[in-house]
């Protein structure tokens, strides 16, 4: 009797110790201002999945995050995926799928999607050649607009990821990106900021946030090497990506003014190949930030 009592003291506080593990992850990246929830965008250690798939579920484990950003399946079927975050403790949120197939094959799309868990499926660019002009907005608005539905009908949200292409006039003050704002149908289409091709365009985030606070969905926490002067290329190099807090971007403001209009999820996306050294210090940074 003795041994079957103290069995059941060992499974409830094994359970408790593994329940306090995961709501900590749930919480990395936070304190008392800035609420979060942070995760992982999973492409930042591409380079590490591509040499060995378990190591990059070992290295998102071992930074502490609960929340990650799909950035592909290196290889595995959408089972072992999703039993791969099981076993390292990771929720899957949201990830991007190519143009193409949401144009094509939007169908596609959220059965992928729907297979690994997802709540939200995202396009991180938009073909165009030469400058991206109204054309290009009104193709890829209607675009949207459908695989929206067909994502919605799913149960899942669609959202575009910008990339700084976006900023060029488009007449009477505005850019191409608020013209594709205007054109897309609030119910079906939501946006990712990614702060770096926010700032990189001479955007300012924190502004912009608040000219949409209803379209805001996720953010892309990325930080510009100082001195480094943009364009709206949409290409930088990835040395330019730098420990946030440490470049160009005035993170509490921007912070502020996000979790003001309640954006969902913000992902760390870190594409410089200091990635394992700058993440860790990344989260030290969000954790302190105050404002």
């Amino acid at each position: 009797m003795k041994k079957a009592f103290f069995m059941a003291l060992m499974l409830v506080a094994s359970a408790t110790f593994a329940f306090a593990q995961d709501d900590a992850r749930l919480k990395v990246g936070t304190n008392d201002v800035f609420k979060g929830p942070v995760g992982l965008q999973m492409y930042s250690l591409r380079d590490t999945f591509a040499k060995d798939v378990e190591k990059g579920f070992d290295v998102a484990e071992g930074f502490g995050f609960g929340y990650v950003e799909y950035s592909g399946l290196y290889g595995l079927t959408a089972d072992e995926y999703v039993a791969k975050c099981k076993e390292h403790h990771l929720i899957p949120i949201g990830g991007h799928w190519d143009y193409n197939l949401f144009k094509n094959n939007p169908e596609q799309v959220a059965q992928e999607a729907k297979a690994i868990g997802l709540k939200y499926a995202g396009c991180a660019w938009i073909p165009h050649d030469g400058d991206f002009d109204a054309k290009d907005v009104e193709e890829a608005a209607d675009v949207f607009n459908k695989a929206g539905k067909v994502l919605a009908d799913a149960g899942l949200k669609f959202y575009y990821h910008n990339h700084g292409y976006e900023f060029l006039p488009a007449g009477n003050g505005k850019t191409m990106f608020d013209l594709l704002v205007e054109k897309t149908d609030p119910q079906y289409v939501s946006f990712q900021m990614d702060i770096l091709w926010t700032v990189f365009p001479g955007q300012d985030p924190a502004k912009l946030l608040r000219k949409y606070p209803d379209r805001w969905l996720l953010v892309h926490l990325k930080d510009l090497k100082k001195g480094v002067k943009g364009d709206n290329s949409g290409g930088t190099s990835v040395e330019n990506d730098v420990t946030l807090g440490s470049g160009q971007v005035d993170y509490q403001e921007v912070l502020k003014a996000a979790q003001e209009i309640g954006v969902k999820y913000y992902f760390i996306e870190d594409e410089s190949p200091r990635v394992i050294d700058q993440v860790p210090n990344s989260i030290k940074f969000l954790e302190s930030v105050k404002w």
